[in-house]
């Protein structure tokens, strides 16, 4: 059993939101912090290397935690799993690859928070705007570029 030193952060940024910084919670935001757009699934592959003895549910119940606190955002691209993220701070967007589903943060494209504004609120507050961005990234890109380039010779 491989045990990697906490951040000593860690334990303040989860109090901060009113949690308790128990060693499951802060095993999953080191790795976290240093996974961005992970699935749980990849998350506790992290925590089960660098240290033993947590399940897949407790990652679960841990990002749950997170996430109802605001200490981690949870963004859903059609078609995929659940992806967590500790970047919170601020409402920009993502950009997800069709191809090899690479996620990449952008920042908001115009204005304040939301960064969108509906012609009809239908009477909502709004805070929060979600934009995903869908396409291919440079390396799959060049990947289809090239794939037909050889298949016009």
């Amino acid at each position: 059993m491989s045990t990697a030193a906490p951040d000593p952060g860690t334990d303040a940024v989860i109090r901060a939101v009113g949690l308790r910084a128990t060693a499951p919670r802060r095993a999953v935001f080191d790795a976290l912090r240093g996974m961005p757009h992970s699935r749980a699934d990849e998350i506790f592959a992290r925590v089960q290397r660098d240290s033993d003895g947590t399940s897949l549910q407790s990652v679960y119940n841990v990002l749950g935690d997170f996430v109802d606190a605001g200490l981690v955002r949870r963004i859903e691209p059609a078609g995929s799993p659940g992806l967590f993220e500790v970047r919170v701070d601020d409402n920009h967007h993502h950009l997800v690859c069709t191809s090899c589903s690479r996620v990449e943060d952008v920042a908001c494209s115009v204005g304040a928070a939301p960064c969108l504004h509906p012609v009809d609120t239908h009477g909502y507050q709004i805070h929060t705007a979600e934009v995903t961005y869908w396409g291919l990234c440079s390396a799959c890109a060049a990947d289809a570029n090239s794939s037909a380039s050889s298949r016009t010779l």
